[in-house]
């Protein structure tokens, strides 16, 4: 379903690609060794005392520093009120003897903004299907601005997959086909279990995480441009309702006809092996998606439609603790990936409209630098970026890290 975004990125990037080198003619070559320098790049948002942004900065007042060393700003970019007010163009990278280079990547357009909804409705309330819909509207009409090119995926039977555009209609159209598809408490508890825990659990999550995945790896090709993805979910939690599922389990259950000791079945450490590991799982995969975010320079603004949540429906047999305990780690998954992307989680909240126009000031003023690293640990893929502002009255914010690609498998 995500074909069509995926594809009109790869255009959106293909447009700006210089032609071919005419071919050399064959003459002795010496060895050399492959390595990639690649611009490191990052927003920033600056902002005084007042919370106001600073819109007279220049990359002199910048200092960047990756694991602890020094970096040489190479480009330094403002974007203020969605417009790009002027552009210091990175020059090539330094050349370095016994290296091959790649082509150097052309200088794109970064007038405008680019915004991806993300429509995780394998994991939204179909009950609270009215209530997503009113947040979309409130994001087209707070949010998504005339100029802005924004594209539109959902992750279930919605069927949305709307390709990059500037058509705001396109927009009310995907709005009438949202609907919400996530399971309640009554189908995890009854659900199939496979070795890892609840198989229909993981089965969504792996379709959610996998589609954002693929929309975040092809974001690396549009450069200049801050890209910010709204997603909306009600988050992620791979070992729900525990004791319910397992007091749920015929093996419990035939043990409460023949007379053992259910209890003991319930605790039996061998029964809850699937499951001891599934935190750790839904850690190891939320930073999957957050790095590759980070290398494409992504923004996630992760909301959950749920708002203030209370209890669960009156139908729902669920313990209140295990219930409240659901939707913490759901919640908990969203500021996860929010919170490692330099984004923000709108979770347990009413107020959306507050939110939104957070999110529109951050798109619409900041700064976009970048730097050609000179980490002294090349084969270091994870590295820590802190950037500061020479000026003691001005706060900096930019993402804290990046990480690099692993090398293409010969």
């Amino acid at each position: 379903m995500a074909a069509g975004v995926l594809g009109a990125l790869m255009t959106l990037s293909a447009q700006t690609q210089p032609p071919a080198a005419p071919k050399s003619p064959d003459v002795p070559t010496k060895p050399t060794f492959a390595v990639q320098i690649n611009l490191v790049t990052t927003d920033i948002i600056a902002r005084d005392a007042n919370g106001q942004f600073v819109p007279d900065l220049t990359k002199s007042d910048i200092e960047v520093f990756e694991d602890g060393v020094a970096q040489e700003v190479a480009s330094f970019t403002l974007v203020h009120g969605g417009r790009v007010m002027n552009l210091l163009a990175p020059p090539p990278p330094p050349p370095q003897e016994g290296i091959i280079l790649p082509a150097a990547r052309p200088t794109q357009d970064a007038a405008g903004r680019i915004f991806l909804l993300f429509v995780d409705d394998l994991h939204l309330d179909f009950r609270n299907t009215g209530r997503i819909r009113d947040l979309f509207k409130r994001i087209s009409k707070t949010l998504i601005h005339d100029g802005d090119m924004f594209g539109i995926v959902s992750t279930g039977p919605s069927s949305i997959a709307i390709d990059m555009t500037y058509d705001r209609k396109r927009l009310d159209e995907a709005i009438n086909k949202i609907a919400g598809n996530g399971l309640k408490p009554s189908d995890i508890i009854g659900g199939a279990e496979g070795a890892e825990g609840p198989s229909e659990v993981r089965y969504r999550a792996h379709v959610a995480f996998s589609t954002a995945a693929d929309i975040v790896q092809n974001l690396e090709r549009v450069q200049n441009r801050r890209k910010a993805v709204v997603y909306v979910s009600n988050g992620y939690d791979f070992n729900p309702f525990v004791n319910a599922r397992l007091e749920n389990d015929p093996l419990n259950q035939a043990s409460q006809i023949t007379g053992s000791d259910s209890q003991q079945d319930i605790n039996d450490p061998t029964r809850r092996q699937g499951n001891q590991f599934a935190d750790a799982d839904l850690a190891r995969e939320l930073s999957e998606l957050t790095r590759a975010a980070n290398r494409a320079n992504a923004s996630f603004y992760t909301i959950d439609p749920r708002g203030l949540v209370g209890g669960p429906d009156l139908d729902e047999n669920v313990d209140p603790v295990e219930w409240n305990d659901h939707v913490r780690k759901t919640q908990d998954s969203l500021r996860v990936i929010a919170e490692q992307t330099g984004g923000l989680a709108i979770v347990n909240q009413n107020d959306f409209d507050k939110a939104l126009k957070r999110i529109d000031a951050e798109t619409s003023d900041y700064y976009m630098l970048g730097y050609y690293s000179s980490n002294p640990d090349p084969l270091k893929r994870t590295r820590k970026v802190e950037v500061k502002s020479k000026k003691g009255n001005v706060n900096v914010w930019a993402r804290s890290s990046y990480t690099m690609k692993q090398p293409p498998k010969k």
